[in-house]
């Protein structure tokens, strides 16, 4: 009987958890990213964060900034910083369209999550607008009022 493949979802994916709470996320693009060998063994291994990441533009090229890939356990000195700088792979349209809309003001790129598609490293990008302290209740209130109505639904089947 062969054995289970222990590739489990949680340890391949990378969320950035504060997005959702400090931005009102827009349009979303997949990117490819730039990395060096023992930086996806990093990844796979799940000693990667990007919740204090974001993205610049600079001559027509996307960077990603703040993203700390841990670097390899077993590497050796070819390892990697793990605050470096690095390059996402996207198509010129979607560049183009994306510099547009944070020209325009008020827009940032921020990571949503870093994931395996087959064996290469993804980055889900979006265009992300920040959220005002008033926002961020109201988004609090209705989490709890949605909480309650679950309660109440589940008291009532049971």
């Amino acid at each position: 009987m062969a054995a289970k493949k222990n590739d489990a979802p949680r340890l391949t994916e990378v969320r950035n958890s504060k997005v959702f709470r400090d931005f009102a996320v827009g349009e979303r693009f997949e990117a490819g990213v730039q990395l060096k060998g023992t930086e996806v063994k990093s990844i796979r291994t799940g000693k990667a964060q990007i919740s204090d990441s974001f993205c610049r533009i600079d001559k027509d090229e996307v960077w990603m900034l703040g993203a700390h890939i841990e670097p390899y356990a077993f590497g050796n000195l070819e390892n990697h910083d793990s605050k470096r700088v690095r390059k996402l792979l996207l198509h010129r349209s979607d560049i183009r369209k994306i510099a547009v809309a944070m020209n325009a003001g008020g827009k940032a790129l921020i990571p949503l999550r870093m994931y395996f598609k087959a064996a290469l490293v993804k980055v889900e990008v979006a265009l992300c607008t920040g959220k005002k302290l008033f926002d961020k209740r109201e988004d609090l209130k209705k989490k709890v009022e949605m909480r309650e109505v679950n309660r109440a639904l589940r008291s009532r089947r049971g």
